[in-house]
């Protein structure tokens, strides 16, 4: 298909392409915006929590402290979270409720501008039916008229032009439902993942206070 030939599609379709052709517009730079920022989330969360894990296991918490405070990833923030709460208060309950936090003010940035793909896929079909509607209502007025003989033959490339905007609406739809499905399936791999790394951390903070405070019972035990 040579680029005539899409130019006259795209004309032939009507009015009502140039709506559908900018949703395609808008919902591809959603999807490159979107795709990169998944990518870059997981790579940080990845790194951050590497590297405050090997901290958390050294006991070196102000360290790890410092890294959840520098570190744009969102699983930083989760951990950075909990072990200011462990500073104040050494409850598990009260730990989790702050990584829980974290978790949540995580999500709407991960889920951020998915939710308009599925929307604007659906607005993209309803637009090209509404096309293909109003051309088919130009088709029949148009050849109400003409020879009898004619009418067949008219009518035919009549609705062939106006099936256009159906048929553009469709291609824009689909791409954009697959990309909302496969983006939306990342977003939860990703904060699957942050959950995970909040109860290994937690895990780990818990362990040494338990043993933080067998040792202190057996300090203060009497000989």
């Amino acid at each position: 298909m040579n680029m005539a030939t899409v130019i006259r599609f795209f004309q032939d379709g009507g009015i009502f392409m140039f709506p559908i052709g900018l949703i395609l517009i808008v919902g591809t730079a959603i999807v490159i915006e979107r795709f990169i920022f998944l990518s870059n989330a997981k790579k940080m969360n990845r790194d951050a929590f590497d590297r405050i894990l090997a901290m958390l296991q050294k006991k070196d918490y102000q360290g790890a402290l410092n890294v959840g405070k520098s570190s744009e990833a969102p699983v930083a923030k989760i951990i950075s979270a909990g072990l200011q709460r462990m500073a104040q208060s050494s409850r598990r309950e009260d730990i989790e409720l702050a990584m829980e936090e974290g978790v949540m003010e995580a999500v709407p940035r991960l889920e951020r501008r998915t939710g308009y793909l599925a929307t604007l896929a659906n607005v993209a079909t309803l637009l090209g039916l509404l096309g293909t509607i109003a051309g088919l209502s130009e088709a029949f007025g148009a050849v109400s008229n003409a020879d009898p003989s004619e009418k067949a033959a008219l009518l035919s490339a009549s609705i062939a032009v106006a099936m256009n905007a159906t048929a553009f609406g469709l291609f824009t739809a689909i791409p954009l439902l697959l990309s909302h499905s496969f983006i939306q399936s990342r977003t939860l791999e990703i904060v699957d993942s942050l959950e995970m790394a909040g109860v290994k951390c937690m895990n780990i903070l818990t362990h040494a206070q338990d043993l933080m405070a067998k040792q202190r019972a057996e300090t203060n035990s009497p000989k």
